[in-house]
């Protein structure tokens, strides 16, 4: 039904240590921004709850998901496409000669946040596509943390769970037959390394992931089968004092829609990731775009990329 799909996620991550003095030995406590860099103390110790703290909402992914579909006969006022219903489907503008493109919204956000607005924007800009949001806002929205990270196992195609993560769940399960996933600052809190329900780089044909805080608000280590880090990845130029990480945190999304319209971000192929810590790049290999449309599915990007930018947009250099 879809055709050539790609999944676009955005990553929610950790800030900074913060707990009460009488608790560091139970409790993990962090300050935790949502997609619209706005914190939230949350103690990431899931045995450690308190006894006052509200009833969980309970989430039913096939229920409680909305799907809404935009394309450029309806970029404004988005038709609900419901699950299972072939009807909702046939009596929208939903295209099946079209492209189609899912977007994933992160942690304490809905289907109307801006990671959402701007990249359907940069899509219809772009050309003719089928752009579906997925609002799973009923899971997002909770002071809980620990229970919106545990539906990262959600298996719906587009993924109904943290950012990136679950879209690298929805390619999983889909048995390589979703054509790109990007994953731009994919979660940290509650993920390592060896969750098996992190992102990876066989999630789908080709899995690219963007880092602009790297190492403070997300994974630093590289988690696709292409990974960039514009500006070194930690910091971005613009952000003045970004002393939670929101501003270079946001940024991700911001490159990856203007690189949908432009066309892309010329990178440095690196060695390996020690150097993009290190700052000593030495080229590795053929230059490959950051993001853009169509992906670099085709092109056989592989590695670790680093690129500059502008402090404001237009953000590309070349």
């Amino acid at each position: 039904m879809f055709n050539s799909v790609l999944v676009i996620v955005f990553g929610l991550l950790t800030v900074a240590t913060a707990a009460p003095l009488d608790q560091l030995d139970q409790d993990k406590w962090s300050l935790v921004p949502d997609s619209n860099g706005h914190l939230h103390l949350v103690n990431l110790n899931p045995y450690s709850v308190p006894d006052q703290l509200e009833p969980e909402k309970l989430f039913i992914p096939a229920q409680d998901t909305i799907f809404r579909l935009y394309t450029r006969s309806n970029p404004l006022a988005p038709q609900v496409l419901v699950l299972n219903n072939a009807d909702s489907i046939s009596a929208s503008d939903f295209n099946p000669s079209l492209q189609t493109r899912f977007i994933i919204h992160g942690w304490n956000n809905d289907g109307f946040s801006e990671v959402n607005t701007i990249l359907t924007n940069a899509w219809l800009t772009r050309g003719d596509f089928n752009v579906i949001t997925v609002d799973w806002g009923v899971g997002a929205q909770t002071i809980n943390y620990i229970a919106a990270r545990r539906r990262v196992q959600l298996r719906h195609i587009a993924g109904h769970s943290l950012g990136a993560h679950a879209a690298g769940n929805a390619g999983f399960y889909q048995q390589n037959r979703l054509n790109t996933i990007f994953g731009m600052d994919p979660a940290l809190p509650l993920f390592s390394l060896e969750s098996s329900d992190r992102i990876h780089d066989s999630d789908a044909q080709y899995v690219e992931t963007i880092h602009t805080n790297a190492g403070l608000l997300g994974f630093d280590i590289p988690l696709g089968q292409a990974s960039f880090y514009p500006n070194g990845g930690r910091t971005q130029p613009g952000c003045g004092i970004d002393i939670t990480g929101a501003c270079a945190h946001g940024r991700a999304y911001q490159f990856l829609a203007e690189s949908i319209v432009s066309g892309g971000f010329t990178s440095i192929p690196c060695q390996n990731y020690q150097q993009i810590l290190g700052n000593n790049c030495v080229i590795n290999g053929p230059s490959r775009n950051m993001g853009g449309e169509p992906s670099n599915q085709a092109a056989g990007a592989h590695g670790v990329y680093t690129l500059s930018t502008r402090a404001a947009s237009p953000f590309s250099m070349g």
